[in-house]
């Protein structure tokens, strides 16, 4: 019967470690915006089925994106998208509203995994082994495809958004600070899917 202490990983991870068993890559998508809720994807990826062309979300094109979200969607063990929502952001700060939809993300799958690789240099509380890859979304397939999961549900939450709030702009932004997004809500005041929390809402709310 194979040992279940851990076993070192001989890829480019350096020190990391993974315990025999399934292993659940997390991402987010959405902290740097001033409206949305903040989205986290975990996916269990299928050895037996690779995905082609896993990487970064923020380098492929929109189309690839598309592609990619269906096939993981099809061939992964198992996935799960989670959020948390605006008012969680403004109560609890951007920081934990993260670590909570990664957490959500991670209790949704329908396998628990033995061990969970988080893409940045922070951990959500969870009830199994983590560990954190700085730029992880680069580096190991089940965390780009937990990336590329979390930016198209989440490029699909904000076209939604678009249609009930176009003068904002958020199908074209997703809701980042860009000048035009700035612009929009001087003009039109804060909508109900702004984060008052975040400086330049809050500023236009004081002033």
């Amino acid at each position: 019967m194979p040992s279940r202490k851990s076993l070192p990983v001989p890829e480019q991870l350096g020190l990391l470690w993974l315990t025999p068993g399934l292993m659940a890559g997390v991402d987010e998508a959405g902290r740097g915006p001033l409206a949305g809720p903040v989205v986290a994807a975990a996916v269990i990826l299928d050895p037996e089925q690779p995905i082609k062309g896993l990487g970064d979300s923020k380098v492929l094109s929109e189309k690839k994106r598309e592609q990619l979200f269906d096939e993981i969607r099809a061939k992964a063990l198992c996935c799960c998208i989670a959020e948390a929502s605006v008012e969680e952001i403004d109560s609890i700060n951007i920081l934990q509203a993260t670590m909570l939809a990664m957490r959500r993300a991670v209790e949704g799958l329908r396998l628990k995994p033995a061990q969970v690789l988080v893409d940045g240099n922070r951990l959500p509380v969870l009830k199994v082994p983590a560990e954190a890859i700085v730029k992880g979304d680069a580096k190991v397939p089940a965390i780009s495809a937990a990336s590329i999961l979390a930016k198209v549900y989440r490029d699909r939450l904000c076209k939604a958004m678009h249609e009930s709030h176009p003068q904002y702009g958020f199908a074209t932004h997703k809701g980042y600070p860009t000048a035009e997004h700035i612009a929009a809500l001087r003009e039109h005041g804060v909508s109900a899917w702004h984060r008052r929390s975040f400086a330049p809402v809050r500023e236009l709310i004081q002033s």
